[in-house]
Formats: C-alpha cells, structure tokens, sequence
C-alpha cells in the first residue's frame, strides 16, 4: 500500500468534478446561514457530523469490500432530497472516470457497468481507494475531509472569504474530521458482518431541504 495514493484521491486537483458544487454551501450564503468565516465553521460541523458521518461511512465500507450495489441502494435510503441524489450520481459518475484512469481495477470497472449513469459518490470514493490500495479509514478521511473542503472552497469565491480564513475553519475542524473517520471505519467494521444497516443514518434536513430549492434556482453558480 502506498500511503501517498491518499494525497492524489484527497487532492482538490484531482479532476473528479468537485469543484462544480459548494456542498450546499451556495444556498446557506444565500439564505444568510453562513456570511463569514465563524458561521462557515458552524455549518462544516454541522454538515462533517450529519451528512458528513454517513458519507464516511459509506466510503470506508467500500473500501473494505461490502457490496457495492447494497452500499449505493443505503446511500439512496439515507439521500430524501431527489436533488442531493442526482449530484451525488453525477459526482460518482465523474470520480469513476478519474479513477479507472487513474488506479484501473475490475472492481471499478464491474460497478461502472453496473451503474452507467453514476453510483453514489462515497460509494465510487471508497471503491477508488480501495482500488489504490487504501484502508478503509483512509477513505472515510477523504471523504471526511471532502465534505468540508468543498464549502470552504466555495465560500472564498462566495462571499470574497480571505482564503486564510477559510484554511484556518478547516485547520480547527480537524479533530472533528479525526473523530468522524474513526466513527466511520468503525461502522464500516460493523457493516462487514451485519450489513448495512449498522452503517449511520443521520440526517441534516436543512441540508436537504436547501438542496431542494437550490435546483429550482434559475441563476446558480454552483450545480449543488
């Protein structure tokens, strides 16, 4: 296992289509949940421990071998808002083209056919670490790590954020990135042996319910 393969899968370079979407952070800035660096902390907590959590969760259960097809059909379960389903397809869709290209495995390939418009992003995530010979903490890291980075990132061009400090609301949430992998590798365990069912459900409504009236938006910078 090369450890360095975490650097290039959590690299906002990586050209899996991240960057086209604010993690529902565009909504928030418009709705004045988040107007500046202590109320974007606020809301990456709050997401990194809901929606954040299960998506962790998801990605360190793929990288552990769980079925790929029972993996995607939880996500869709613990996903209400039609809207957060379809970006997480379309994110899925553009990850596995990056990591076929990037890590080539039968196992990508299998679940690309069996999902030709796009499994659920953590699902692909874990599957592409998996794929480079990661554990599944490293994956639930990535993941972690991504659902928090993608707001940071967002908000900069957003509200003109110094991007100081927005590195620096990332640099103090990463004790809660800590907890939350390790949470999440220690569900992905569980799932192995009882399903996945064991795997956490935990729900951010406002994250959902923003998803919701972000794609009915006829202006948006941001897919989602």
């Amino acid at each position: 296992m090369s450890r360095a393969a975490l650097l290039v899968l959590a690299d906002g370079r990586f050209p899996a289509g991240g960057h086209a979407h604010s993690a529902g952070a565009e909504e928030a800035v418009k709705a004045g949940r988040v107007t500046g660096a202590a109320s974007l902390e606020d809301f990456c907590r709050g997401r990194l421990n809901t929606s954040g959590l299960v998506a962790a969760s998801l990605a360190a259960a793929a990288a552990l071998g769980v079925d790929p097809a029972a993996l995607d059909a939880a996500a869709d379960a613990r996903t209400p808002s039609p809207a957060l389903r379809v970006a997480a397809r379309r994110l899925g869709r553009q990850l596995m083209r990056a990591a076929r290209a990037t890590w080539p495995h039968p196992e990508l390939d299998t679940l690309a056919r069996r999902f030709p418009k796009g499994a659920h992003q953590p699902v692909v995530l874990g599957l592409a670490a998996r794929a480079a010979g990661l554990g599944p903490q490293d994956a639930a890291y990535c993941s972690a790590y991504e659902g928090i980075s993608g707001p940071a990132s967002a908000t900069v061009r957003l509200l003109s954020l110094d991007p100081f400090d927005a590195t620096g609301v990332l640099a103090r949430l990463a004790p809660d990135v800590d907890r939350v992998a390790l949470r999440a590798a220690e569900a992905a365990g569980r799932a192995v042996t009882e399903g996945v069912d064991a795997l956490p459900a935990a729900s951010a409504p406002l994250l959902e319910l923003g998803a919701e009236a972000h794609a009915g938006w006829p202006v948006r910078l941001f897919a989602s």
